[in-house]
């Protein structure tokens, strides 16, 4: 049963990980296309990034609710690392969001 949770527990740390990478990629895609004067697809961008960042959310809310069941995970630095790269991820496509805005107030000007 550890080796079954253990495994539960890696799926969804790299769920963090991928979802959050994806997401900050597309974040990235976003001001570049914003850059471009590409509004369409920067806003495409951001959305496509929203989407990974709610499958990353999925991720460490089956985590939290394993925990709250009293399913204690073990802390690992990899555990520490996927929760790190979803709170940059979200900071970058915040970020992301209002480049964008500002980008798109300029070409308007």
């Amino acid at each position: 049963m550890a080796e079954e949770e253990n495994n539960e527990n890696m799926q969804a740390v790299m769920g963090l990980i991928i979802n959050g990478g994806n997401a900050k990629s597309s974040a990235f895609e976003a001001i570049a296309a914003a850059k471009k004067g590409d509004f369409d697809t920067a806003a495409a961008k951001l959305k496509e990034a929203d989407g990974f960042l709610v499958d990353a959310h999925n991720s460490q809310t089956a985590m939290l609710t394993a925990e709250a069941s009293g399913e204690h995970a073990q802390v690992t630095l990899l555990m520490v690392h996927s929760q790190d790269h979803l709170m940059t991820a979200i900071t970058f496509r915040d970020l992301a969001g209002e480049i964008v805005d500002l980008y798109k107030a300029l070409a308007e000007k």
